[in-house]
């Protein structure tokens, strides 16, 4: 029975061989022709002209933009997501169910719909738009709304990294801590963190690569005004429906340098430390 079971379950060198030249010709199509089509437009008219759009002041503008938005976003989110996991993993209290789902929420809702919600919020016929108004407060069409959107769609990235690594490592060593006297910021800080570290550096980064690239919520709420609250990817659409195609693909070889450099970080930290982040997936 043994024998028949492993006779089923194992491929010989051909079948191997297809299905890792099929996945690699899969993953070549979808996703390497297309990365380097973008890098290929970008310089088509040689590096003076890929310089000239990167260094244009809207294009500079929309850089600033999206860094500040990532530098504003991924900070909180780290603060919710460390203060939300340690919650959910380490405490017992009512509505730990509810907390869960609510975190997951932004999987679930289209960034668009995430950006009217928004809208309806804080614009001119909103819920709290004209009293906004009245005190001379704007977060529609401007960095506010802007910051609000990214944080709603990348929420769930650094807690969802975390909660399934601190479950899986249970209280025994803060108990401990505990137990000898220490606080439970001595605690956290001393014990808990340096656990969860390699994971949380992790979720960051998806984090961050979530923020920049951000389109959907972001442009329902940024009213798209040239060199103010267009990000890179908004500016990306604009220069592209301008027939600006050298420059659209010049700032959106920017955006994809950035992923990629997401991605060698990612793959780096998951040599080094895969068994904890494998962890922090499952």
């Amino acid at each position: 029975m043994a024998q028949r079971s492993n006779a089923a379950t194992t491929e010989g060198a051909a079948t191997r061989f297809g299905l890792s030249a099929a996945a690699f010709v899969y993953l070549a199509a979808v996703l390497l022709l297309p990365l380097a089509a973008v890098f290929h437009e970008a310089t088509r008219k040689g590096l003076g002209a890929f310089f000239e759009a990167i260094g244009d002041a809207d294009t500079m503008a929309a850089v600033r933009l999206t860094v500040t938005v990532a530098l504003i976003a991924v900070p909180l989110n780290l603060v919710f997501g460390l203060a939300a996991a340690w919650a959910v993993t380490k405490h017992e209290f009512p509505g730990k169910s509810l907390l869960i789902t609510l975190i997951d929420l932004p999987f679930s809702v289209s960034p668009v719909i995430s950006g009217l919600v928004y809208v309806l919020l804080f614009g001119a016929q909103g819920l709290l738009g004209p009293w906004l108004a009245a005190h001379g407060v704007k977060i529609l069409f401007a960095v506010p709304g802007i910051v609000l959107a990214t944080i709603f769609v990348t929420l769930p990235f650094i807690a969802r990294e975390l909660i399934p690594l601190m479950r899986a490592q249970g209280t025994a060593e803060e108990e401990a801590a505990l137990s000898l006297g220490a606080s439970g910021w001595q605690t956290f800080r001393h014990v808990t963190l340096p656990n969860v570290r390699w994971g949380l550096l992790y979720g960051v980064l998806l984090c961050n690569a979530r923020a920049m690239g951000e389109f959907g919520a972001v442009s329902v709420v940024s009213g798209h005004i040239r060199g103010l609250t267009n990000t890179m990817p908004l500016h990306v659409e604009i220069l592209y429906n301008e027939y600006n195609f050298a420059a659209a693909f010049a700032v959106a070889s920017l955006l994809a340098l950035l992923a990629l450099v997401t991605l060698a970080v990612k793959s780096l930290l998951e040599w080094h430390h895969g068994d904890e982040l494998a962890g922090a997936r499952h």
